[in-house]
């Protein structure tokens, strides 16, 4: 690596969503800094093919098939490697609805992903990471719309919101263990994710209205959102924790 702070040789991630998007991306990128990287998520065809391009590159993944919302697969998962540095809960659902027509099931079903997924993940990794005195990183992801509102949003805008204060409440709790735990909340991204959440007509509309919405003139790409994710996994945030990084090119910025 260029710069010594982003290189993750010797260091393991564990990464929840692995199989597509920002997850794939992510792990992606951890592996060619230099992380051993293992990968979980429900799609396996998906997560053996984010495995494939970090091994054909050189890198070291591992896969684990696993639904996040079960607590005893994740921590199954999260037992097995050998060592725990890094844990980039990435894994998440939409849903859109408006207000008045929002169920119960709508509810439960984006909290249990969105918000239990990603507690359990780092309840998990944060115990084994103070059992072995690691000084880890722990990495959630909230979203653009904790800062904005938007109709039919509002189950996938709440989980996001809870991941906020999640990650603020863990951070001034494991804190004094070295521990760090910072939040990603991406603007808009062209990801499979969102490709399922509106069809290629709304898909055109939002990428246009986003374009347009940032002053750098267009939407992101996992990739964008994959470099905050190292960032914050790396000795180059060694001081940062409890914080919000917003890689939403421009398109939200909170007073």
């Amino acid at each position: 690596m260029p710069v010594k702070a982003y290189d993750l040789t010797g260091r393991t991630a564990f990464l929840t969503g692995a199989a597509s998007g920002i997850g794939r991306a992510s792990a992606i990128l951890l592996a060619q800094a230099g992380a051993t990287v293992h990968c979980a998520d429900r799609d396996e065809i998906g997560l053996h093919e984010t495995a494939a391009t970090i091994k054909a590159t050189g890198g070291t993944a591992y896969t684990h098939p696993l639904d996040v919302t079960d607590r005893t697969q994740l921590k199954t998962a999260i037992s097995q490697p050998e060592r725990l540095d890094i844990m980039a809960a990435i894994a998440g659902v939409m849903h859109s609805s408006p207000v008045l027509e929002t169920r119960d099931e709508d509810i439960d079903r984006v909290f249990a992903v969105n918000f239990k997924g990603i507690l359990y993940a780092c309840q998990e990794a944060a115990r084994r990471m103070i059992a072995t005195g690691t000084r880890g990183s722990l990495i959630t992801m909230a979203s653009g719309a904790i800062d904005t509102g938007a109709p039919g949003l509002l189950c996938y805008g709440a989980s996001k919101a809870a991941i906020v204060q999640l990650t603020k409440t863990l951070a001034i709790e494991i804190g004094p263990h070295g521990i760090r735990v910072n939040a990603v909340a991406p603007g808009w991204v062209r990801t499979p994710m969102t490709e399922r959440h509106n069809n290629s007509e709304a898909q055109a509309h939002t990428a246009a209205l986003m374009s347009r919405r940032s002053p750098l003139g267009r939407v992101g790409e996992p990739e964008d959102i994959a470099h905050a994710v190292l960032h914050l996994a790396s000795d180059a945030s060694p001081f940062t924790t409890g914080q919000i990084l917003r890689p939403n090119g421009g398109v939200a910025m909170p007073w």
